[in-house]
């Protein structure tokens, strides 16, 4: 059992002067990465001295969440320089060209649809990473692309809620037995989408009148030689990742450097003595993506293991069933808490709370978790995985997602909660 000391008071206090400090960069300038770095070390510097794993030979609790980390950390990696190889050989182009669409309102809707149901087949972190590098191509900077973005987030994060390789978390409780893919599918599709919907009619009114898209306007960007392979190649690697997981179990990291490695090969062959073709090879594509924002992933994740290790997560998880009792209410809390912390280990703790003896698989509870935890990040803007990848790739500020994205994700978030019970 946890117990609230001084170190662990100390941990509370540093995690949320940093974790504001994040919201307000703007006002501080000060870069978000180099605050949750040394937030992160603070936190775990406190849990080595409180912690007898820090005796010599110890070390294993932090080995343990970097193993888990750095799984998060090279998935993201390749992602973004698989998205990045096919940018730069304006692969998205023949997908873009289909998009002919000058309303807004209509943009909106088909790229919100486009993510729902690509973060079904992909994940949620893919997909927004793919979406938000298609409509940066697409569109010019400003408050619609902002808000375009913000509607990706959560549609990720709400297609990501009703299949098992979807979310971090679905996959965590289909493996553990929480979830059966059947039951899943049936009751948490129509939730998932009633979350979109909802968010989406809210941003539409938000959204007025009509604009020109890049691909409209500059007809002069042809193909680079091989693109359109490379972005059938890049994208089919994309997808593969999750069917790599399920054919040979290992972690989906090593499905998506799989995939890099393969397109690697195939441009560096395709690419081979060409004069001016280096800025097409993977190598250049590495250094164009953003090592501060791997950074701030990193700087979370650890900031979130630090708590877990030092078991208050666990605490607030027992102080829940003690206090709240109502197994819905808890769902709902996990919920909203995963605005704020990553859903992986609240839904962690939860698994470890509540046996397959006390709810068995597939009862409300187990799925409530799962539309909750994966719904609820969207609120803010670094509650998921999608959202903190969105912020660093648009540079968006904590309060501007708050104000304009978390209050239709809100509402999104208790709607599929409302039509869950109707069904």
């Amino acid at each position: 059992m946890a117990e609230l000391n001084a170190y662990t008071i100390g941990m509370i206090l540093i995690f949320f002067l940093g974790y504001s400090l994040i919201t307000i960069e703007h006002i501080v300038k000060v870069n978000k990465a180099t605050v949750a770095l040394f937030t992160a070390t603070l936190c775990w510097t406190l849990q080595f001295i409180d912690n007898p794993c820090n005796a010599p030979g110890g070390g294993h609790c932090i080995a343990d969440h970097i193993s888990t980390i750095s799984q998060i950390v090279f998935f993201i990696w390749g992602a973004l320089t698989i998205v990045e190889v096919i940018n730069l050989h304006q692969g998205f182009k023949p997908i873009s060209d289909l998009i002919r669409v000058t309303s807004k309102r209509k943009f909106l809707w088909i790229i919100g649809i486009l993510a729902f149901f690509l973060s079904s087949l992909l994940d949620n972190l893919t997909t927004t990473i793919v979406m938000v590098t298609l409509i940066s191509k697409l569109l010019e900077e400003g408050e619609d692309r902002l808000l375009i973005g913000g509607g990706v987030v959560i549609a990720a994060n709400a297609g990501g809620a009703w299949t098992p390789i979807g979310d971090v978390t679905t996959t965590m409780l289909w493996i553990g037995g929480q979830l059966t893919t059947e039951a899943m599918l049936k009751d948490l599709i129509i939730p998932s989408v009633v979350c979109m919907v909802v968010a989406f009619i809210y941003l539409t009114f938000m959204l007025k009148g009509e604009f020109k898209l890049k691909n409209q306007t500059e007809e002069t960007e042809v193909l680079a030689p091989w693109g359109k392979t490379v972005g059938v190649l890049g994208i089919g690697l994309l997808v593969f990742v999750p069917v790599f997981k399920m054919l040979t179990g290992l972690p989906p990291f090593l499905g998506m450097l799989f995939g890099l490695s393969v397109l690697w090969i195939f441009t560096d062959i395709v690419h081979k003595d060409k004069a001016n073709r280096d800025q097409l090879k993977v190598p250049y594509a590495l250094a164009q993506i953003d090592a501060s924002a791997m950074l701030f992933f990193l700087g979370i994740l650890l900031c979130v293991g630090a708590l877990e290790s030092s078991n208050l997560l666990s605490l607030l998880a027992n102080w829940m069933d003690a206090v709240v009792g109502n197994a819905t209410l808890i769902a709902i809390f996990i919920g909203l808490a995963s605005a704020v912390i990553d859903n992986v280990p609240l839904v962690a703790a939860a698994m470890g709370m509540y046996s397959l003896e006390q709810y068995a698989p597939d009862e409300p509870f187990w799925q409530l978790v799962a539309y909750c935890a994966g719904t609820g990040g969207s609120i803010l803007v670094i509650g998921s995985a999608a959202g903190v990848v969105f912020m660093s790739l648009e540079k968006v500020r904590f309060f501007w997602y708050l104000k304009r994205i978390g209050i239709p994700a809100t509402l999104g978030f208790f709607a599929g909660i409302l039509v869950y019970f109707l069904i």
